[in-house]
């Protein structure tokens, strides 16, 4: 679509969309050094043909958080070059500048300051490889932002608190709110959206009348309990959200149906890993906004490297070759030889037409040899592509099948299947009791004691070392509940099990249940002192494992977590390995010593009993909200139901805005969305929704 499209009018803001450059990846490499640059000078080349507004970037536009001088030289040659002009800035700003840009002694847009001619302004967050660092809180958009070439935005000071202040911009009668969050530790933004620290302000005057934009460098794929963000966290006022760090290329705007709002994912501008998702064809946005609507226009980037994957199961070609075939090893050299060559001829046909990509591509070839086959000498196998691929030292990769191991005992469990290999770094040990016992609920079950209960004393056992924590739990939940039964009589098994799920169930959850477990920690820790042991439990460990973000002061780390880390895997170590060898002995000689009655023998054997199943507490919310949805093929857009006008917070930081804590709801609001091809037509053809 060509910058003379009668629909871009002085009412409509063109804005250019594009994340995770990460300019001066390999910039050392023979071959791909230049892959970076040339990516962004063609970025910045097609922002200066459509004649945009601005460029929007959203996150990762360096690669390291200390960039290079020959990296930062480019970068500000190239940004001198296409965003400095007499071309007028067609679009005010309507916010207070102080807050929007905090992270400067120049709290101002860039194109308003007296001493510089910009012509294009570029608004940008930090992302997870550029983010501040060291007592400053700086990162490398902050010299950008003060030579006056970026506007860095979404710079969050606080670790206890986030507001989120949009910045507010008119051109003609469309009104747009940018909103922005840097990149920031998932596993701690997750727990401050589960305890509702974010917020996010908006104006007090007319608030339907904003389209709101927002970007964000988060993980969005789930990596781990509490290892990403999901979409449903994020407020519901919003009409679309721009996300940054996830590399693959989703940038059509796909809706999202309980929030209503639309996300689009540019990915990045180069491959960094060499992954099915970096496969993607790369690509960046021009995003058109006229009142209440706007079309993503997608435009393939020509100066990326070309990346072609495939896999390979030998197994499945049998009909070439066995384990047991003569020279097999030289047979598989052979097979993959042909593959990278049917690869390499498919990506010389897709380059034909396109002098600017580059002539090398990217081959990776992954190899299942599982199976009983041998893996190949890969340095010989490079050598024969050395001058064809961009990437001879990697283009094969050897991967093996695990081979599960058959379980006859059918009581057994699957642990493999209950806790998937994903990273756990900032996971809570309640958090794995609970996922456990809600994984293995069917056949192992808890009769006494609560997943809260049991994930306290595992908590107490790992992190403060109380080794009579779990010892003491059972005991005494196992002395209460006698006294109970005792108290009420029941003598049959029948109505012992019954009546032990209904006094474990009737105190999940309550003031009662966290007083027993307090009383059973202290028991256990009055034992310990009684013997004597060391003082280390008595310490306050949340300064050495420091592997949670909540609590009544929250602790800022002064790097990306890797101190935090080192320190906490110490000190978990040491609890998982008294853990395999302390807790049975201990409850052994426990049972030994007790003399109990046929009846509490009846409760031990009840342990096996069925129990309901726990209910999920801590980042579950529920959407009961109603919502309308058209699935009708017309042109109308999707509208949301009518909610209840937000009640007023007297704690804003500003006197026009009002707060929204996350998942807010708003009032009655909807965004147009044209996804259609035909540049030809008006891409503001339907009509605004009230």
């Amino acid at each position: 679509m060509s910058s003379e499209n009668t629909s871009d009018d002085e009412d409509t803001f063109k804005i250019l969309i594009a994340t995770d450059i990460h300019l001066g990846y390999l910039e050392k490499d023979a071959i791909r050094g230049n892959d970076t640059y040339n990516t962004l000078n063609e970025i910045l080349q097609c922002a200066k043909q459509n004649e945009v507004d601005f460029i929007l970037l959203g996150g990762d536009l360096f690669h390291d958080n200390k960039p290079s001088r020959q990296c930062l030289h480019k970068c500000i040659t190239m940004l001198r070059k296409y965003c400095m002009g007499d071309s007028p800035v067609r679009f005010e700003i309507l916010s207070d500048q102080k807050v929007n840009f905090n992270t400067t002694q120049f709290p101002w847009v860039n194109y308003q300051d007296e001493n510089l001619n910009i012509s294009i302004p570029v608004f940008s967050i930090h992302g997870n490889h550029d983010d501040p660092t060291g007592a400053e809180g700086l990162c490398a958009l902050d010299l950008l932002s003060a030579s006056g070439f970026v506007n860095h935005f979404g710079h969050s000071h606080s670790v206890e608190k986030i507001e989120i202040s949009p910045i507010l911009m008119q051109k003609g009668i469309t009104k747009l709110a940018l909103y922005g969050l840097g990149s920031i530790p998932d596993e701690r933004l997750y727990r401050m959206f589960v305890n509702k620290q974010v917020s996010m302000l908006r104006p007090k005057e007319d608030q339907d009348g904003w389209f709101n934009l927002f970007t964000i460098h988060q993980n969005r794929s789930k990596h781990g309990p509490t290892n990403y963000i999901p979409e449903q966290f994020l407020d519901d006022f919003l009409d679309l959200v721009v996300w940054g760090h996830e590399h693959e290329c989703l940038i059509k705007p796909t809706l999202n149906e309980q929030q209503l709002f639309y996300v689009s994912q540019p990915g990045s501008s180069v491959a960094t890993s060499l992954s099915p998702g970096e496969a993607t064809k790369k690509k960046i946005g021009l995003l058109r906004v006229k009142g209440r609507k706007m079309k993503l226009q997608e435009i393939p980037l020509k100066t990326v490297r070309q990346f072609f994957i495939e896999d390979v199961v030998l197994a499945d070609h049998q009909d070439c070759f066995t384990p047991d075939t003569p020279h097999v090893t030289k047979k598989v050299e052979d097979f993959c030889f042909a593959k990278v060559t049917e690869m390499l001829h498919e990506a010389e046909r897709e380059r034909l037409g396109c002098p600017l990509t580059p002539e090398k591509p990217l081959i990776r070839l992954r190899v299942d040899y599982s199976g009983g086959f041998e893996a190949f000498n890969t340095s010989r196998f490079s050598q024969k592509f050395v001058d064809r691929v961009a990437n001879p030292k990697d283009i094969i990769h050897f991967v093996r099948r695990r081979e599960q191991k058959e379980i006859k005992d059918e009581n057994s469990i699957d642990y493999g299947k209950l806790f998937k290999p994903t990273a756990v770094e900032g996971l809570r040990v309640e958090d794995l009791v609970k996922q456990y016992f809600e994984a293995a609920e069917q056949k192992v079950q808890l009769s006494l004691l609560t997943e809260q209960g049991m994930g306290k004393a595992i908590q107490e056992f790992v992190d403060k070392d109380e080794k009579e924590a779990i010892e003491e739990l059972i005991t005494y939940q196992l002395r209460k509940t006698q006294l109970h039964l005792q108290s009420r009589g029941v003598t049959t098994e029948q109505d012992i099990d019954a009546e032990v799920r209904l006094f474990r169930d009737s105190k999940k959850n309550t003031a009662e249940e966290e007083k027993d477990i307090q009383e059973a920690m202290n028991r256990a820790k009055a034992h310990r002192l009684e013997r004597g042991d060391g003082d280390f439990a008595d310490q306050d460990v949340s300064d050495v494992t420091m592997d949670s973000d909540e609590g009544s002061v929250p602790v800022a780390a002064p790097t990306r977590g890797r101190g935090r880390g080192s320190r906490g895997r110490g000190g978990r170590g040491r609890g998982r390995g008294a853990t395999a060898s302390e807790p049975k002995p201990a409850g052994r000689g426990r049972s030994q010593k007790s003399s109990t009655t046929s009846q509490s023998r009846s409760i031990l054997q009840a342990f096996q009993a069925s129990s309901q199943k726990p209910s999920r507490t801590g980042a579950t919310k529920s959407y009961a909200d109603e919502v309308i949805i058209d699935d009708s093929d017309e042109d109308i857009p999707v509208t949301k139901a009518a909610r209840p006008p937000p009640k007023p917070s007297s704690s804003s930081s500003s006197s026009s805005f009002s707060k929204y804590g996350s998942q807010s709801q708003s009032q009655s609001r909807g965004v147009a969305f044209d996804d259609s091809d035909d540049d030809e037509d008006d891409p503001f053809k339907a009509p605004t929704r009230r």
